[in-house]
């Protein structure tokens, strides 16, 4: 892996600007495989604040940082919920402008689902030289 550091088992770590250019960067591609997990990540992320903001009493000094860290949460989700969507688009050899259609209601899941199943184009295209790599 490009750019991978190794921890103390030897097992190779994505560093600091991988993870930065898969979840905020517009550039390159990413595969299938890598566009739902990190949007499964993404959820899960978005998902504890908002679990942790049902669990305490409304109306408290509690329940208002967990209201304001959800609304954090989600407003970087989104961000990088269309960043992933981009570089998938861009595998597909499509521009990343498509993603727009992830905001029309029930049109979204397909395009979701067409993401997640569509294989991209085998070798380099306009948007990057190989999948999984800034473009």
């Amino acid at each position: 892996m490009v750019g991978a550091s190794t921890n103390t088992n030897g097992s190779a770590l994505p560093d600091r600007s991988q993870i930065i250019w898969l979840f905020f960067k517009l550039s390159g591609r990413v595969s299938r495989a890598a566009y739902f997990l990190g949007g499964l990540l993404v959820a899960i992320l978005q998902a504890f604040p908002l679990y942790r903001f049902t669990l305490v009493a409304e109306g408290t000094p509690e329940s208002e940082v967990w209201s304001m860290l959800f609304l954090a949460a989600f407003l970087v989700s989104l961000w990088s919920n269309v960043a992933l969507a981009v570089k998938r688009l861009h595998d597909l050899g499509k521009p990343g402008l498509a993603a727009l259609v992830l905001f029309v209601p029930f049109v979204s899941i397909v395009a979701f689902l067409v993401l997640c199943l569509f294989p991209g184009n085998r070798g380099p295209n306009r948007y990057g030289a190989s999948t999984n790599a800034p473009g």
